[in-house]
């Protein structure tokens, strides 16, 4: 991916855990990597195509200069969340900023912080099975549309189907969305846990109903195993309630661990027992 480099630009700030860091400030040098597909603006000679720096330049120093932090990383947060927001070409970007007068009192040159973010493609399986599910299902999909954390929010038609493992509770609405978002998946989990607790969401038997059931399916193409994440969702290839919409908002996306497309996913799920491929 094409890269514009912004390097060690000079802004005085309050920022510190130190009293009188906050009281006297004091210089920061911040350096940021803007990666983008600057082919078109190339081509065509027009800065519309492109991100202007200097305007880049000036935001990080507004967001430097708003108010005080106490730490670098919250400060390198900010600034790079407020710039992937801010910028429609902006895919991700990269933010180191340095502070040459760390109050160590020890010799050292400089302290600095270095995080990368960006935008990631993220499909998510949304089901009700109580009260009114489409009502929840769409305050599901509201209010992930309303969060500026997400953005470009693509959702399946919604499809009813029968209860998978626990077998006595009325039948599911179901639905498929694909979005892109800031948040790591581990923000991106409570995330959801806010929205399915928002509507009412509780956990007391295992595959029972639920209001609203929102899990992550794929992000990017991560493998994540932790004790209470797992991505790719375990259960995508055993779920026709899953694939049957997510083929309609990715037929051809493969699934990072099989090497399956969801539809090959699909057409193995729906193929009678027994039978062989030709």
């Amino acid at each position: 991916m094409d890269e514009i480099r912004i390097t060690n630009l000079e802004v005085f700030g309050h920022h510190g855990v130190f009293a009188e860091e906050n009281t006297l400030g004091q210089k920061f040098l911040v350096s940021a990597v803007l990666y983008m597909d600057t082919s078109k603006a190339g081509h065509t000679d027009q800065l519309e195509y492109s991100i202007h720096y200097g305007d880049v330049c000036h935001t990080i120093k507004q967001i430097m200069e708003e108010r005080n932090y106490k730490l670098l990383e919250t400060v390198a947060e900010t600034i790079a969340d407020r710039l992937l927001k801010k910028y429609a070409l902006l895919e991700r970007i990269q933010i180191e900023i340095k502070k040459p007068w760390a109050p160590i009192k020890l010799p050292i040159d400089t302290v600095a912080v270095r995080i990368e973010r960006g935008w990631h493609t993220v499909y998510l399986s949304l089901g009700s099975n109580m009260g009114d599910k489409k009502a929840y299902l769409d305050r599901a999909v509201q209010s992930i549309k309303e969060d500026g954390d997400f953005k470009d929010v693509i959702v399946s038609k919604y499809l009813e189907t029968k209860p998978y493992g626990y077998e006595e509770q009325d039948d599911f609405l179901n639905a498929a969305l694909e979005c892109r978002t800031v948040l790591s998946p581990e923000i991106l989990l409570d995330r959801i846990h806010e929205i399915e607790n928002a509507n009412g969401r509780t956990r007391e038997i295992h595959w029972g109903p639920r209001t609203l059931d929102i899990d992550i399916l794929f992000y990017d193409k991560e493998v994540i195993e932790a004790k209470d994440l797992c991505i790719p969702h375990p259960e995508i290839p055993m779920r026709s309630f899953v694939l049957t919409p997510l083929s309609e908002l990715a037929p051809y996306y493969h699934h990072p661990i099989f090497g399956m497309t969801v539809s090959e996913m699909l057409r193995m799920l729906e193929k009678p027992t027994g039978q062989n491929d030709a």
